[in-house]
């Protein structure tokens, strides 16, 4: 099964600037995904998109060729992954590349491991859409989420309220952003909004950190200096 790893890296960041390319525990975040593609697929098959030459420099310097720019039309802030994902695939096709599988990699998720990207593609099959790695919510809409009623009032936002612990609700999960295996045929029929054959790999919460706000970050570095779970070891 061949994968193409796609690793999105627009130069705009509100949230934390310059985050693909600020160094994080000593080496640049986007070094951690490019790391964890290297465990799973060759170089030549490892293809970082982005509009940005701060980045592109950077990634070259860590050996990585960048295929191509990403035009402007999909480096604003509202384009979207599914865009930016199809774009990546059909340049290696008009290469006269195939590939079984696509691998998404956000930069902002450092911890996540080359095992998480094995055990997802593990799970994935033909006849699915996706295997998307997520982690269990602390949110529950069995137990804790509650919506507004017609008459101004805050009710349970899922099933009648019956249940009195969180250990009996029904578990619920979200995405972490960590790891994506998307089937490229169904892809090309739609954005990934539209899958409805999607499989789940479970993380844990340390693993599944995505860095979005400074806070994130903060934590992000507290955890390396104490060198938690070895994880600035790549397997």
């Amino acid at each position: 099964m061949r994968t193409l790893v796609i690793i999105p890296a627009r130069g705009g960041s509100k949230g934390i600037p310059g985050k693909n390319i600020k160094p994080l525990g000593g080496k640049p975040l986007i070094y951690y995904a490019i790391d964890t593609a290297r465990a799973i697929a060759p170089d030549c098959d490892i293809c970082v998109t982005t509009d940005s030459p701060e980045i592109i420099r950077k990634v070259e310097d860590y050996g990585l060729e960048v295929p191509f720019v990403r035009p402007p039309e999909l480096a604003t802030d509202n384009s979207g992954s599914y865009e930016v994902i199809l774009h990546a695939l059909k340049f290696q096709e008009s290469k006269g590349e195939r590939y079984d599988t696509i691998v998404l990699l956000q930069p902002t998720s450092p911890f996540r491991r080359p095992e998480d990207v094995r055990g997802a593609l593990s799970l994935f099959r033909n006849d699915i859409d996706m295997v998307v790695s997520v982690k269990e919510s602390g949110a529950n809409p069995y137990y804790n989420l509650f919506e507004e009623t017609v008459e101004g009032y805050l009710g349970i936002s899922k099933g009648k309220g019956g249940i009195k612990r969180r250990q009996d609700a029904p578990k619920v999960w979200e995405y972490n952003g960590a790891v994506y295996v998307i089937n490229p045929e169904s892809l090309k029929l739609g954005p990934m909004s539209g899958f409805r054959k999607i499989v789940k790999y479970e993380m844990d919460a340390l693993h599944s950190l995505d860095l979005d706000t400074q806070l994130d970050w903060t934590i992000a570095e507290a955890i390396i200096s104490q060198n938690y779970s070895n994880l600035r070891e790549i397997e």
